[in-house]
């Protein structure tokens, strides 16, 4: 990430071929949000208070049926101190958002492929207004987040914001699963509690 040379040349057929019909990858995102989740049970609430497990449900959309069950919750905690809830970061959801994060990422393309990009948004049955409001987000909203606002000057040349989301995901190294997952690792300080590490291997 930050270099001028780029590893992976995004082509959303190429990118959603390799990752919408690989289960192995959405079971990869479960494992990495239990990490996560524990990570930030173990490191309690910063008021010094245990952190307790409330979890909640989620209905996730554009989600593959053999991994729907595994989607279907959101690992969240309530301190047992002050009754503050943390919500752990997530690679699975952005936020509140139904559809999952990989989604959003590969819906809201402004790249190459835009047709492309709408085709797969009819297949998931994306409406046209909600792919908008996602395009609008990442062009209007996503370059005045702290994430952006701390990290942009590592990506050089500069990433033109019009080409959002898939310029980014241009500058993350390795298979298109591979700069997917580090992709959505980016994103993890927009949707909870900042992650501390990985596990080897995840």
């Amino acid at each position: 990430m930050g270099e001028s040379s780029v590893s992976y040349d995004f082509r959303l057929p190429a990118v959603c071929h390799a990752i919408l019909s690989d289960i192995k990858f959405f079971q990869q995102l479960v494992l990495i949000d239990q990490d996560l989740a524990d990570q930030t049970r173990l490191q309690g609430c910063p008021c010094g208070g245990p952190l307790h497990q409330a979890h909640f449900p989620r209905k996730p959309r554009s989600c593959p049926a053999e991994v729907r069950d595994d989607f279907a919750m959101r690992f969240s905690f309530c301190c047992g101190q002050c009754r503050k809830r943390i919500t752990a970061a997530s690679v699975r959801f952005l936020g509140r958002r139904v559809h999952l994060a990989l989604a959003v990422l590969l819906v809201s393309d402004r790249g190459p492929t835009p047709a492309a990009a709408r085709r797969l948004a009819q297949q998931l049955s994306i409406a046209p207004r909600t792919v908008e409001r996602w395009r609008r987000w990442w062009r209007e909203h996503f370059p005045a987040t702290r994430l952006w606002q701390t990290m942009c000057a590592r990506f050089m040349p500069p990433l033109d914001i019009a080409l959002l989301p898939a310029e980014l995901l241009s500058r993350f190294h390795g298979t298109s699963t591979e700069a997917m997952r580090r992709l959505l690792m980016f994103l993890t300080p927009l949707t909870g509690i900042a992650p501390i590490t990985l596990r080897e291997g995840l």
